[in-house]
């Protein structure tokens, strides 16, 4: 399973990070669609890897784990990337800052029910969120540069990034009352027992 071609698509999700900072590194038009061409590879292959792990039976423990994680680093690499570079406008910002801490919310809840042992199915509203989210940072990744001209293409990105980061508040909410439901439901965890006492030693100053 490990090698097996929907492991190596979410592998390659994480390897397109670096070649993503260095095309933002590279002068010239032409390198921005460069980048927005790997961007969208590997924003596809977020569907492809499950899909193609369900379809051939080839669903794994570690892709189940590696494949929401490379997705929070592909969508959190690329938002400050694009913060970095100056490729959004300063009240968008607080749109892509909503976003991060989304996933650090849902990150955390996750790894405190999975010591319960429930599972954070993914709702069809965060689905929507995630395709609303790709597609905007693959606009802003190409956002102003030539021939664009005749398109918004900046305003269309900064816009699904903020219907994005609408539907982010209301899926971390639900995720949220999620997780407080069971914490409420979740039982102590046992006092640590007391030990004795060590006898104290006849040798002892």
């Amino acid at each position: 399973m490990y090698y097996s071609l929907p492991m190596w698509l979410t592998f390659s999700r994480i390897a397109a990070i670096p070649v993503l900072v260095a095309l933002f590194w590279a002068q010239g038009d032409e390198w921005r669609y460069v980048a927005c061409a790997v961007y969208g590879l590997a924003a596809a292959t977020d569907w492809l890897d499950g899909y193609l792990a369900r379809a051939w039976a080839q669903q794994s423990k570690l892709g189940r784990m590696l494949d929401p994680i490379a997705d929070k680093l592909l969508v959190a690499a690329v938002i400050l990337l694009l913060v970095a570079f100056d490729r959004i406008s300063a009240p968008t910002i607080v749109a892509a800052l909503v976003i991060l801490l989304r996933e650090v919310l849902v990150s955390g809840l996750r790894e405190f029910l999975a010591e319960l042992r429930v599972g954070l199915p993914v709702s069809a509203m965060a689905k929507w969120k995630t395709a609303a989210q790709m597609t905007a940072l693959g606009f802003l990744v190409v956002a102003d540069a030539e021939p664009t001209a005749f398109l918004p293409v900046s305003l269309i990105g900064e816009t699904l990034l903020w219907i994005a980061a609408g539907l982010t508040l209301y899926t971390g909410y639900d995720y949220l009352r999620v997780g407080l439901k069971h914490a409420d439901d979740a039982p102590a965890p046992p006092a640590p027992e007391s030990k004795p006492s060590a006898e104290p030693s006849r040798h002892s100053a």
